[in-house]
């Protein structure tokens, strides 16, 4: 989509809004992104922000939620963001590959195997410090921390316990070489076609296997096509909320310091919820029949090492310290 076509979408939805009446004459609008559906962990937390904002500044801001991707794609977004043509957002990583790659390690399988060390890495190191800078150097996103969802797992219409019993298995795989690349390294043959597809996939014997969160499976109902789910926990790709720049600079410290200590409730809120979520989807599954098989990672990481080391090479010298870091402050 052109950049005047998104400012056109941006400003057509400011309209509308005050067309409607609910935006107060003297209030300033905050409009806040994110590409899921209603339901979920991410509408839990931004009711939570827009609640927490209320109690706050009163009706001096007004948050407007757009969810389900109505102002755009996360890359659009991304760009309103950029040019200041919207507030805020809950987004997905794209901005960590596209602006900071050489500190971008959360976004690689198998490096950081809890949610503590991901928000370790991201808001207590160097290289999370890093990623911040850059992204508000190169994208005007002033960064105010990460947000759970729940680690990604493989689905299977066979046990699998250790890396051997991957040899050759038709897998879906989202178009992200590096995992693909992992997963190839773990003896997959990887097959990237669209998320709207899986369960035909698995129905026709396309592929035999995927992964996600719990979700996935449960919404997709996939008991109907998989038998097992296997306990990989390779990946939490987090949430991220983020502010344009050029808005963030405007605003007074007051404001500024009101929207952070918002921003910070309302993604542990959601990170809470997304764990309840997560916990429900389990025993949702089970009920159905699917069997929850627990590996050791170990193997796993070891076997995925050489695509591992080909995805670390290329970052920053900092970053593998500052995993090991994060994985040992998590431990603790």
């Amino acid at each position: 989509m052109a950049l005047s076509q998104l400012v056109r979408r941006a400003t057509l939805a400011a309209a509308v809004t005050v067309g409607l009446g609910t935006l107060p004459a003297a209030a300033e609008t905050i409009e806040i992104h994110n590409t899921m559906s209603t339901g979920g962990s991410e509408e839990a937390a931004l009711q939570k922000f827009q609640e927490l904002i209320g109690e706050k500044l009163g009706d001096d801001f007004e948050v407007n939620i757009y969810l389900n991707s109505q102002l755009g794609s996360e890359a659009e977004v991304l760009e309103l963001l950029n040019i200041g043509q919207t507030q805020m957002a809950l987004t997905g990583g794209a901005f960590m590959g596209q602006y900071a790659p050489e500190y971008n390690a959360v976004s690689v399988p198998f490096v950081l195997p809890n949610w503590g060390a991901v928000e370790h890495y991201i808001m207590e190191t160097e290289s999370g410090q890093k990623m911040q800078e850059i992204a508000r150097e190169k994208g005007n996103l002033v960064y105010l921390g990460p947000q759970k969802r729940a680690f990604r797992h493989m689905t299977a219409n066979k046990p699998i316990k250790t890396p051997e019993d991957l040899e050759g298995l038709p897998m879906r795989m989202p178009k992200i070489p590096v995992w693909i690349d992992v997963w190839e390294e773990l003896g997959i043959q990887a097959v990237v076609i669209p998320s709207s597809d899986i369960y035909l996939a698995m129905r026709t014997g396309q592929v035999e296997a995927h992964e996600n969160s719990l979700a996935s499976p449960y919404t997709r109902q996939m008991w109907e096509v998989q038998d097992y789910i296997i306990e990989t926990s390779h990946l939490s790709f987090p949430w991220h909320w983020v502010a344009s720049a050029q808005w963030w600079d405007g605003l007074t410290e007051e404001q500024r310091t009101a929207i952070s200590e918002a921003a910070e409730e309302a993604r542990q809120h959601g990170t809470q919820v997304e764990n309840e979520k997560d916990e429900f989807y389990r025993e949702a599954l089970i009920e159905k029949g699917m069997e929850f098989i627990e590996v050791d990672q170990a193997p796993f990481r070891e076997k995925a090492a050489p695509a591992i080391e080909r995805a670390m090479s290329g970052m920053a010298d900092t970053v593998q310290p500052d995993i090991e870091a994060s994985i040992e402050a998590a431990s603790e």
